[in-house]
């Protein structure tokens, strides 16, 4: 039988596959046909599975995608009555098939084998979802989320794949290049081997981005040197690498003992940084080596200017969100004012909670804003992290009932939280609307009786929050729409 639609073209080359595939093969359960796609075209119907692309076995999404990439693809698809289709497809290169899966990934989550010092999830307490306190260590991730990943999950297969789908960037945690103290900071003893794929990246172009989770006595100092000097020679297919500090909760009984940065301490990691930054600037022109929001912070100085950060490589992991975040606000608040897209607003109060850490910047940010916009009051308030302990002091880590706890108090002294209340969407689960510790926005508004506004991390998303009080988040990391 032939379709002819135009495009794409589809041939079912034959009905019965009885001879074509091993009886036992498991195939990718179809649990979604995308309408005017070419799968519904064909009659595919959730519950149908995939079994091969292209005459191979789809072991994961990487698979599919790689296969699936080309103008012509032959897909064998198993039928929910035992009926195998081989049919053979002409159709625009990267056209989407349309179909979706039971699993993002197609395959199981690969999680951790790891037992890191400085493991956060091992410093939460007991009792919280169990989503949580799963540990993921999956090199797929890095690519499809930006997560970064230890290598110590992977195989020489594994390494192959992303060479053959010249998948990139890779996302790596390296911590250190000295190979014993790796298997010690990670508890494994094939973590210092897991390094020799550095090198397999590089020789064959695999673009590559590495964080550094520094704890205090321990990969810094001399060994934070000897790290980036045994970096160096990866650029520039390595294009960054982030210094973090590690995060100390107060829920260590058992673990490893660390002990937070003192200011004297991250001004000692910036001033390495930055003279390593001069010098890498001078040798290939990219800074390579950043340190992270969190260690200007604690140190207590001004955070680098934009062009330092080589066009913001590693944001997720908090190097240069503030000072991105200052720019577009000054960019955004430059281009109404020049544009005479000012808004007529009323006189009004919002409140911005954020964490303790980033209150002194959120208060001078603040004062820009109300600066151009006197008829806006904003109020900061710093929410202690009662839930971690008073060490973690960054926004994204700030639960709902230190939320309410906190913003109620200061109600109950005569505190007028204005209008509504603007947070950070970093503080809500991925794409739900729902604090760490389970607690939901309507919970915490219930509770308040004031709007809370979840604000993305743009410098529009805050002057939009700000000067709209009918601006609200519709879904989580998809932007601002009006409601009104």
């Amino acid at each position: 039988m032939c379709f002819f639609t135009g495009k794409p073209v589809i041939k079912i080359i034959t009905d019965k596959g009885e001879e074509m595939t091993d009886k036992k093969q498991k195939g990718q359960v179809i649990t979604k046909v995308n309408r005017d796609s070419i799968a519904e075209e064909l009659g595919i119907c959730p519950g149908d599975e995939l079994l091969e692309v292209n005459g191979r076995y789809v072991e994961d999404v990487f698979d599919y995608r790689y296969e699936m990439n080309d103008e012509q693809v032959q897909v064998l698809i198993k039928r929910q009555d035992g009926e195998e289709w081989l049919l053979e497809i002409e159709k625009e290169y990267e056209e989407d098939f349309g179909v979706e899966f039971e699993s993002g990934l197609m395959s199981d989550y690969k999680s951790c084998q790891n037992q890191c010092i400085f493991c956060f999830i091992d410093q939460m307490p007991k009792g919280m979802r169990e989503s949580l306190y799963f540990k993921d260590d999956d090199s797929r991730l890095s690519f499809l989320q930006g997560n970064y990943i230890t290598l110590t999950n992977m195989k020489e297969k594994d390494v192959e794949r992303i060479v053959r789908f010249h998948l990139a960037p890779v996302n790596i945690s390296v911590h250190t290049t000295n190979s014993e103290l790796r298997c010690r900071m990670l508890h494994n003893r094939f973590a210092g081997k897991t390094l020799e794929y550095l090198k397999q990246f590089y020789e064959n172009g695999i673009e590559m981005n590495v964080q550094i989770v520094l704890c205090r006595g321990i990969n810094d100092g001399r060994e934070l040197e000897q790290t980036i000097k045994d970096l160096e020679k990866y650029i520039p297919v390595m294009q960054s690498v982030s210094v973090v500090p590690a995060g100390v909760t107060k829920f260590r009984e058992g673990l490893y003992p660390l002990e937070p940065f003192r200011k004297e301490d991250a001004r000692d990691v910036i001033a390495f940084v930055e003279k390593k930054q001069k010098e890498f600037f001078s040798r290939y022109g990219i800074h390579f080596v950043h340190a992270s929001d969190e260690f200007y912070w604690i140190a207590e100085l001004e955070v680098p200017e934009g062009e330092r950060y080589d066009g913001y490589i590693q944001l997720e992991n908090g190097v240069g969100m503030v000072r991105l975040l200052e720019d577009e606000v000054t960019q955004e608040m430059k281009e109404l004012v020049e544009n005479k897209k000012l808004p007529s607003l009323p006189n009004r109060k919002v409140t911005i909670a954020t964490g303790e850490i980033s209150y002194p910047f959120m208060c001078r940010l603040s004062q820009k804003i109300m600066g151009v916009f006197p008829q806006i009051q904003i109020q900061v308030v710093p929410i202690i992290n009662d839930f971690f302990g008073n060490t973690i002091t960054v926004t994204g880590l700030i639960t709902g009932q230190d939320l309410i706890r906190q913003l109620g108090e200061k109600q109950k002294g005569g505190y007028d939280l204005g209008e509504c209340i603007l947070i950070s969407a970093s503080m809500f689960r991925t794409g739900e609307k729902v604090f760490l510790d389970d607690v939901t926005q309507e919970q915490a508004e219930a509770e308040l009786g004031v709007r809370l506004c979840p604000v993305d991390s743009s410098g529009k998303d805050l002057i939009n929050a700000v000067c709209h009080l009918d601006y609200r988040m519709d879904r989580i990391n998809d932007g601002f729409v009006y409601v009104s």
